[in-house]
């Protein structure tokens, strides 16, 4: 295998296995948990937001210390694959929640670092569909989990058998990436360099574009932890609700590509805004168009738009804060993150008697909508001074 597409395919891999297992894995199990575990709508919320919070620590590890690119995302992997192992052997709340947030950590790691590790390695090759298939693993992953766990809820496996199976799986798929990623650190201290220099210009622009990526990260994280669920409460039959996660993971695969094309005539900022609002669309639908239908077209409008965001933030906080973007960068990660801790716990306080989510659907669509609004301003004054 050439070096360029081994490189490539180490880290779809990676990735794969950070978001699909590492982060999401728990969103088309928490039904199963429900069922056999006794797991409630507010404990699945502090379950997801443990595992959040531990992505916000991982995700600011890097700017405090310096850590090898190379042996980090190997720890990452491992601890990813022990983590989810774990999931299926603890028999109490307490464990559960210290194991998310574990998982939580070592996924930031993973993500951090197979990008900077793999990217660079891939620059010189310039052949950017390798470097669209390292970002293609987010999708890959969460598709793929989604199918799984669907046999695996036809067979009445139990919860505690698919988190085992889930973190076979993950070491198995680990170990292939073990000799691509070898230690050499070349530039492993460069992103820790980089990101302590310098200060960001604290303008108007920066603090908006800090809210509203924050905004899509409380936005995104509620249908994306809790649409199987919404999914079973419309329908019973696993092999219809099992298959809302899976067209959220495609989605997710084919958004960037989708957006790149995009991109050559509309610019970022309006591209963001209208992605923002196509997401405000999907994550209210199932409010006004409550059953199976809705909830499958909103998971191909949120899933369809919040990596494309995520792509459009970062090039945007890298015009705004240059030359040197990395500490806003962090900044509206950290925003993200906080969000996605919000998101689940808020749900825990807002879901009905009925267990149904319109109340906080509403509410994260309406925050994204506004977000949007405040992207048009930001727009407004890109025409002004171009």
């Amino acid at each position: 295998m050439q070096p360029g597409i081994r490189i490539a395919v180490a880290g779809l891999i990676a990735t794969a296995v950070a978001i699909g297992i590492g982060r999401f894995a728990f969103t088309p199990l928490l039904p199963m948990m429900q069922a056999d575990a006794g797991v409630s709508l507010a404990a699945g919320g502090w379950l997801a937001s443990a595992n959040y919070l531990g992505y916000l620590l991982g995700a600011l590890m890097p700017l405090a210390i310096r850590m090898p690119a190379a042996n980090t995302i190997r720890a990452g992997l491992v601890i990813i694959g022990l983590a989810t192992l774990a999931m299926g052997l603890a028999e109490n709340f307490t464990a559960w929640v210290v194991l998310r947030a574990v998982a939580g950590v070592a996924c930031a790691w993973v993500l951090i670092f197979v990008f900077a590790w793999c990217l660079e390695r891939l620059a010189p090759l310039r052949r950017p569909v390798l470097d669209a298939l390292v970002f293609s693993g987010v999708g890959a992953g969460i598709a793929a989990v989604g199918l799984l766990s669907i046999p695996l809820m036809r067979a009445n496996v139990s919860s505690a058998q698919a988190w085992v199976v889930f973190g076979v799986i993950s070491l198995v798929f680990s170990a292939m990436t073990w000799r691509t990623f070898a230690p050499d650190e070349k530039g492993a201290s460069g992103l820790v360099a980089r990101s302590r220099a310098g200060a960001p210009a604290w303008n108007a622009d920066a603090i908006r574009l800090i809210f509203c990526f924050g905004v899509t990260g409380y936005g995104y994280i509620i249908p994306a932890t809790f649409l199987p669920v919404m999914a079973k409460q419309a329908i019973h039959d696993p092999l219809i609700f099992g298959l809302s996660w899976p067209v959220f993971g495609t989605a997710v695969l084919g958004s960037t590509v989708i957006a790149a094309i995009f991109s050559a005539v509309v610019r970022s900022t309006r591209l963001w805004m209208g992605s923002q609002l196509v997401m405000a669309f999907g994550v209210m639908l199932p409010v006004f168009l409550p059953g199976i239908a809705g909830i499958v077209i909103a998971a191909v409008c949120v899933g369809g738009t919040f990596m494309v965001i995520t792509m459009l933030a970062m090039q945007e906080a890298q015009k705004v804060a240059e030359p040197r973007p990395e500490r806003l960068m962090a900044a509206m990660t950290a925003a993200f993150g906080l969000g996605q801790i919000a998101g689940p716990v808020s749900v825990s306080y807002v879901v009905g008697d009925d267990g149904k989510f319109s109340a906080a659907l509403f509410a994260a669509g309406l925050l994204l909508s506004i977000s949007a609004c405040v992207l048009y301003r930001v727009d407004l004054v890109k025409l002004a001074h171009p």
